[in-house]
């Protein structure tokens, strides 16, 4: 008799506990059949509300529709920028290829500062004794230490010198449009 009692309170436990799971999970799918059910039904109409979010969507998604230019090559002397013009965020592929072995100077990138001047930006050594190809990404990007606060400082013409040769300069511009995803990147930091 005594060892009736404790295999009848397991048993009863055991059962309860089925008798729950068994709800549990007939519930949730339940739930889960109607949500499936609900969604696939295409004869529903939209509520004025959502249609009209959707079409927000859809317009932002063709307003941020960002399509890179096509390469262009623009070449002076052994040196080569990948576009004439690039959008906020975009790296400037620059290319260094056949440097004599007794050129040696610097690639100068000039920002616009204002409409009559600009200012240094970056500067890249060569030294075609040392290595006569090369190639090298610059993406402008803000700072506080070099009191770059602003995408508007990057906006307009820039300038690349190439100090220590006679090769003529190079130009391309940098628009206000911002590279999806890199919007962040572009808020002021000063």
């Amino acid at each position: 008799m005594n060892k009736v009692i404790p295999i009848s309170a397991i048993i009863v436990t055991v059962a309860i506990i089925a008798i729950f799971t068994i709800n549990f999970e007939q519930s949730n799918t339940m739930e889960v059949e109607d949500t499936m059910d609900r969604e696939l039904r295409p004869d529903e109409e939209l509520t004025p509300e959502i249609q009209e979010k959707l079409d927000e969507i859809e317009k932002i998604n063709l307003e941020n529709e960002y399509n890179p230019k096509p390469r262009e090559w623009i070449t002076s002397g052994p040196f080569q920028i990948d576009r004439s013009e690039y959008v906020l965020g975009e790296k400037i592929f620059l290319i260094i290829g056949g440097l004599q072995e007794n050129e040696k100077g610097q690639v100068a990138f000039y920002r616009p500062q204002n409409n009559t001047h600009s200012t240094i930006y970056f500067t890249i050594p060569f030294d075609g004794s040392d290595k006569s190809v090369f190639n090298y990404y610059l993406q402008p990007q803000l700072s506080v230490q070099k009191g770059l606060c602003t995408a508007e400082e990057f906006i307009g013409t820039w300038t690349i010198v190439f100090r220590g040769t006679n090769y003529e300069n190079l130009q391309f511009k940098i628009t206000d449009q911002i590279l999806p995803g890199d919007e962040g990147d572009f808020e002021p930091v000063c």
